[in-house]
């Protein structure tokens, strides 16, 4: 899944494709803005939300903090990709639902900044209460901010919403104004929410069986500890913030929040002991004796009150102590309350760079999860090659059954994310996700991305494929096969260990610059052991850390024809030692992705002998690891179509085999029995 495709987007998708959905009536080709504000009554859609009601009972809330303006971001207390329903302040307050933006209200006015993926929902959703700011920078909303409002006034924030960076960012522009960012813990947005407000989550939290984690809790807490007595500046306790930090610290899950098995948390863990901030109702017997909180030994984790996490860092920190934190995910409203100088602050903390180098337990774990989330994903290609010949499939419905098959896995524990099921020029939109209410029909004369992932409880998977059913021109045949040789070129490099992603990039851009080709996203980002599905800091980008033995990256190019098609082929690989003729430190990637690419679109004529012989190759790991599992579970008709889409490329003569005499190698193999 693109880094660039963390929110989706349906309304933008309403101008370019609403003629396959119907309602023409709707649609403003001119990119306008579609509320006119100036009629009395003003005309609004009928999808704008009414946001009086709202906009008043905060404006009472900030008169009672002597406030001329509050700022209300798109995010919870843990930077977190995901929020739950109780997060979603600016969607409260504003009636935009877009997954990113910042919201500012003055005593007069009310301004909601976001990128162009959102401005038709937007328009769509917000009343005339609202003006829409075309822009995301800070810059723009503090030029905004430094003429509303007036000398002398205040700026209010809940700092448990704001990052350090953001923080600093308000902060610089403001400074030398006679304006004050004040930093407010009780959110006014909550406050004037009230008991409408959706309740904490109440859910278990419950522990990872042994069977599933990398090592017990008690060896990471050490493990985590001695990095401390060796750091160079001596940090007396680890401050951590974001949601899988904790949960993969203790080898715990729980379901706060969507498409990722996390509940709300913060650790402090210090040389002598270990605090757990959460909700302790969530937490039965078992878990408690789990995690030895009856005790107060070094290994014995003392639970405290999720909302008490500030009070006892700030406590904490009094004494002769050094607190180690991440900035990338620790708010301003627990770094305001160290001093600086006892503060040692690293872009990612210990525990979110060593949980993304898995050993070989983790390995093997991802390992089988992607085999089986790849016979859920044949599964499904399988009845789209005999159904949308039909014409009885739509995205929405054929993601709802892609997550079906996952759910039918073992270990299976919902999807990782919102499946991108996208057809024709729906797909030329990379933030585009199909909801009940618009979507389209697939054809078997357009080409199809999908994208889509699991949650497991051995692992994380995230795929995409891209195919045709018909017959795709030329121009689509060659994008195609360029992509994918970008995804092979960068599959198949060895490079020095310790290499920044950011530099290997352009590997599997090359084939596309060639002809003027590219794409506007990232090319990976990491990936968790039943955690997150965009798992940081490992992947392709500036902010990444270098490429390490044991992480797990997604490779993704892919390419966009606005308003007709498009293509992204993505996998994901560990990195792993390569073999190189003479003796150094070098790595190189293992695809652990196991869903053949489709022939109908792959122009051989552009591909190498290389390129040829390693496609051949990852084919023939697929009919190795993927099709003993279809046999075993009598998946016959699965299994002969995973034979027929791994046939080797014709570069030779094709090897031919019978279907029977497969059956019988895999039935072997099951066995254990060599052939």
């Amino acid at each position: 899944m693109a880094w660039a495709r963390w929110g989706c987007c349906p309304w933008l998708v309403l101008l370019c494709a609403l003629g396959a959905w119907g309602h023409p009536k709707q649609v403003d080709l001119r990119g306008e803005d579609v509320r006119n504000c100036s009629l009395s009554p003003p005309y609004l859609p009928v999808t704008a939300v009414n946001t009086t009601a709202q906009l008043t009972a905060l404006r009472q809330q900030m008169r009672i903090q002597n406030l001329s303006a509050y700022i209300i971001p798109e995010t919870d207390a843990h930077m977190s990709e995901y929020i739950g329903n109780r997060d979603k302040r600016r969607a409260w307050i504003t009636g935009f639902t877009g997954s990113a933006g910042t919201a500012v209200v003055t005593m007069g006015k009310a301004g909601l900044w976001t990128d162009s993926r959102y401005w038709t929902q937007a328009e769509r959703q917000m009343d005339c209460n609202w003006e829409l700011h075309k822009e995301v920078d800070i810059t723009s909303i503090t030029t905004w901010l430094l003429t509303e409002v007036p000398a002398g006034g205040s700026v209010g924030f809940d700092p448990f919403l704001f990052s350090i960076g953001s923080w600093e960012s308000y902060d610089m522009a403001l400074k030398n104004s006679n304006i004050q960012l004040v930093s407010i813990t009780a959110n006014l947005v909550d406050l004037a929410w009230g008991s409408e407000k959706p309740l904490v989550p109440s859910q278990p939290i419950y522990a990872l069986q042994d069977a599933f984690t990398g090592s017990p809790w008690q060896e990471k807490v050490a493990g985590i500890r001695s990095q401390m007595q060796k750091h160079r500046k001596g940090p007396t306790a680890v401050l951590l913030s974001a949601l899988d930090e904790t949960a993969w610290l203790f080898n715990l899950r729980g379901s706060d929040i969507p498409y990722n098995p996390f509940f709300y948390s913060y650790t402090l863990l210090t040389d002598s002991s270990i605090r757990l901030f959460v909700n302790k109702s969530c937490l039965d017997s078992e878990t408690r004796k789990y995690l030895n909180s009856s005790c107060t030994g070094s290994m014995c984790v003392q639970l405290e009150d999720y909302s008490q996490v500030r009070g006892n860092v700030q406590t904490y920190a009094s004494g002769d102590v050094k607190i180690w934190i991440g900035t990338s995910y620790t708010t301003y409203g627990l770094y305001e309350v160290i001093p600086t100088e006892k503060l040692i602050g690293d872009t990612y903390s210990p525990v979110m760079v060593t949980k993304a180098m898995k050993n070989s337990k983790e390995q093997a774990l991802l390992r089988a999860s992607h085999v089986r989330d790849a016979v859920a994903v044949i599964r499904y290609l399988v009845w789209l090659e005999k159904n949308v010949p039909k014409g009885t499939v739509d995205e929405f419905s054929g993601a709802e059954l892609l997550d079906q098959f996952r759910g039918e896995e073992a270990f299976s524990s919902g999807p990782s994310f919102e499946t991108i099921s996208a057809s024709g020029l729906n797909a030329a939109l990379a933030h585009y996700s199909p909801t009940k209410e618009q979507h389209r029909k697939l054809s078997s004369d357009e080409m199809y991305l999908l994208d889509s992932g699991g949650q497991y409880w051995d692992g994380t998977t995230d795929i995409t494929r891209t195919v045709h059913w018909g017959t795709p021109s030329a121009f689509q045949k060659e994008a195609y096969t360029r992509v994918l040789i970008g995804n092979i070129d960068l599959s198949r490099l060895i490079f020095p260990a310790n290499t920044s992603g950011r530099m290997m990039e352009i590997f599997a851009r090359r084939a596309l610059w060639d002809v003027g080709l590219n794409y506007g996203h990232g090319t990976g980002h990491g990936i968790g052991n039943f955690l997150c599905v965009h798992e940081w800091p490992v992947g392709f980008q500036s902010g990444n850390i270098p490429m390490a033995k044991g992480m797990f990256t997604s490779i993704e190019p892919g390419y966009y024809q606005d308003g007709e098609f498009g293509i992204r082929l993505e996998d994901v690989a560990l990195v792993v030692e390569a073999k190189t003729k003479y003796p150094g430190s070098y790595l190189t990637f293992e695809v652990v992705s196991l869903v053949p690419y489709d022939r109908n679109l792959i122009d051989v004529s552009l591909l190498s002998p290389e390129h040829l012989q390693h496609l051949n190759h990852y084919h023939q790991t697929i009919r190795e690891k993927v099709g003993p599992e279809l046999s075993q579970r009598q998946l016959l008709e699965e299994f002969k179509w995973l034979w027929e889409h791994t046939e080797p490329l014709p570069a030779r003569a094709p090897h031919t085999a019978s279907l029977a005499s497969l059956l019988a190698v895999s039935s072997l193999t099951v066995l254990g029995w060599s052939v």
